[in-house]
């Protein structure tokens, strides 16, 4: 039997730049460079909401952020979009540099090796740790996935409407250009 090092948020936010990753109940999950489907699909998001935004100054818009979602043993999480409300007056940082709430709304661009329960059980961590909103898009398939609390996920495919809700009310996007 193998011995699995946990770390902390603090050993992930001391790691050099090219080791980065994620931790998941402490363990180091790497994060390999996207390719471009993925690259463009997550700008497409980021870039439309960012545009939004301009108009709507509620919050801010990112990629890659990364969220310390449990603690001890910790799992941070980088969501390749994400969203926070001004709202919600939360401060931008928490332990080690990572942001110690979950976003309003995350972005998770399903890659080629992405398994399903890989992805439902990042969907449901955001989920338990306050997100109010989580779309899961998969450039293969050309869906968005709509997840939030308490409700049927919603599977959006093109010629649907994708939606902010309540956490960005007003936005909306053809799914199509989520591809585009």
């Amino acid at each position: 039997m193998v011995a699995v090092r946990l770390m902390s948020a603090a050993d992930l936010a001391a790691l050099p730049d090219d080791e980065r990753g994620e931790l998941l109940d402490g363990v180091m999950l790497p994060m390999t460079p996207v390719q471009e489907d993925h690259w463009g699909v997550a700008g497409a998001v980021s870039g439309a909401i960012y545009v939004w935004l301009k108009d709507n100054p509620l919050g801010r818009v990112g990629p890659e952020r990364g969220y310390l979602l449990r603690a001890n043993p910790d799992t941070v999480l980088a969501p390749d979009v994400s969203y926070v409300s001004h709202a919600r007056n939360i401060p931008d940082r928490g332990l080690a540099g990572f942001a110690a709430f979950a976003p309003d709304l995350a972005v998770e661009v399903r890659s080629p090796g992405n398994r399903s329960p890989e992805v439902r059980q990042r969907v449901d961590l955001y989920l338990s740790a306050g997100c109010l909103l989580v779309w899961v898009v998969d450039p293969e398939a050309r869906t968005v996935t709509v997840h939030a609390p308490d409700a049927p996920a919603m599977l959006l495919r093109p010629g649907d409407m994708l939606g902010g809700g309540a956490v960005l009310p007003g936005f909306s996007m053809p799914v199509e250009d989520v591809f585009a």
